[in-house]
């Protein structure tokens, strides 16, 4: 075994002394821990064998690397051991952070996480390059144009994804039930994202989309439904919310929209090692629904903020919640920014819904579980026959007594004539559902 020269021994001794002046700062002490102290020793053992992986890095590997590399890369280390949500930001990603929270920034216009060292679509962001070339929540990218993914910080990823607008990236995928990766490419742009969209179904029953949760969706949810009801002319009476696809986002705009429906009582509750991250959040007596029926859609790639709304509706019985199992990302992370430009987004807490449950790794089960399917209209070979078509028919005693048979037979002339909802049913099942649900709780009601 060869012996370390001088000046690798004297960089390991900088390195250690540094790393514990680093230590010491954040409250660790040398000493042993004290039962009334907040400190804890230092491991040296584990700081001795640090120290001697970073100076055999300096001196054996390939090629050379500068010291402000190698800590770098040990703090991101550090913070993707932890869970698929924290993260080292350098300057460049926490600026993008916060353009993004704005609801505009550049890239492909998909929502992901890690998983098994892969780059997993939690959900493609509506009206965006990736949703327009079929990019699926629950995709898993193994490749950058010709870059495997695996063993790259999901940081690196982003920034690959996040290249010049105008720019082609192909993304390799490997889908559940496809056989054989796809490749699909994807044309950067800018992306802005429109938080809430809105219109009518029906008349009297109105359609809420939120396609993410930004630090102004409470505002835009307020116009958005005095919108609905001027348009309809008076008071809506349901209104459907639609949350698939949503991957999440601001905290407190996830509050906000629970808050416009629900008139008293707890939101969400939050709890963590800190007292600083042990918060809770409580209604205001207000609900823009006044009362009427609400449906919430969600699915696999609706997450964190979106199952925080889901969670408290569905608890204070507001709300009927329809689609399928949700994400199951029930944590909460805080941006702290660093004194060079960067910022840690760590985990600090785990949310918790209204009755206490925790979402984590499990996610919202609707009230009524329902696939989103394609459905094709069949025309019977043979038209049914009615009462009133029959020679001879008895006259409804209520009416006139002259009842038409002509009259009431169905009209076929145009075969390509649309009835009503027919569009809906072929292009979005689950939303002519809910809608169908929305007016069958409205009749309920108002018979009550």
């Amino acid at each position: 075994m060869t012996r370390m020269n001088s000046r690798a021994q004297t960089m390991l001794f900088l390195m250690t002394g540094t790393l514990l002046a680093v230590l010491l700062a954040f409250g660790y002490s040398v000493a042993a821990k004290s039962e009334s102290s907040d400190t804890t020793p230092l491991p040296l053992g584990e700081l001795r064998a640090f120290t001697e992986v970073f100076g055999k890095i300096k001196e054996e590997y390939v090629e050379v690397v500068s010291d402000t590399q190698l800590l770098e890369d040990a703090v991101k280390g550090m913070l993707s051991g932890l869970d698929p949500h924290s993260a080292y930001l350098d300057s460049e990603a926490f600026t993008e952070l916060r353009v993004g929270t704005s609801g505009e920034f550049g890239g492909l216009g998909i929502e992901v996480s890690m998983e098994d060292g892969f780059v997993k679509v939690v959900t493609p962001i509506d009206d965006t390059p990736a949703a327009r070339a079929g990019v699926k929540a629950g995709d898993l990218i193994i490749r950058l144009d010709e870059t495997p993914v695996k063993g790259m910080s999901l940081n690196d990823a982003v920034k690959i994804m996040r290249g010049k607008p105008g720019t082609d990236l192909s993304l390799t995928i490997v889908r559940e039930g496809q056989v054989g990766p796809l490749e699909i490419v994807v044309t950067r742009a800018i992306i802005t994202v429109q938080s809430v969209k809105s219109r009518l179904l029906d008349p009297g029953f109105g359609y809420i989309r939120i396609t993410q949760f930004q630090s102004h969706t409470g505002e835009d949810l307020i116009k958005a439904i005095s919108a609905l009801k001027k348009e309809n002319g008076s008071g809506l009476n349901g209104l459907v919310l639609d949350m698939r696809n949503n991957p999440g986002g601001v905290l407190n705009a996830a509050v906000s929209v629970s808050d416009a429906f629900i008139k008293k009582g707890l939101i969400v509750y939050t709890e963590g090692r800190r007292k600083e991250a042990e918060l809770r959040f409580n209604a205001t007596p207000t609900d823009l629904a006044n009362g009427k029926p609400i449906v919430v859609l969600v699915n696999g790639g609706s997450a964190s903020a979106a199952e925080i709304v889901a969670g408290a509706l569905q608890d204070h019985k507001r709300a009927i919640i329809m689609g399928t199992q949700t994400f199951g990302k029930g944590s909460v992370q805080t941006i702290l920014p660093m004194s060079n430009g960067a910022a840690l987004k760590i985990t600090t807490a785990r949310y918790f819904t209204p009755s206490g449950r925790s979402i984590q790794a499990e996610g919202i089960t609707p009230d009524i579980t329902l696939q989103n399917v394609t459905v094709a209209a069949i025309e019977p070979n043979v038209e049914r026959i009615k009462e009133s078509h029959l020679s001879g028919h008895l006259q409804n005693p209520n009416g006139n007594g002259e009842s038409d048979a002509q009259n009431d037979k169905p009209k076929n002339d145009d075969k390509n004539a649309s009835q009503p909802g027919e569009s809906l049913v072929k292009n979005d099942y689950q939303l002519y559902e809910a809608l169908n649900l929305l007016k069958g709780l409205h009749i309920l009601q108002s018979r009550s």
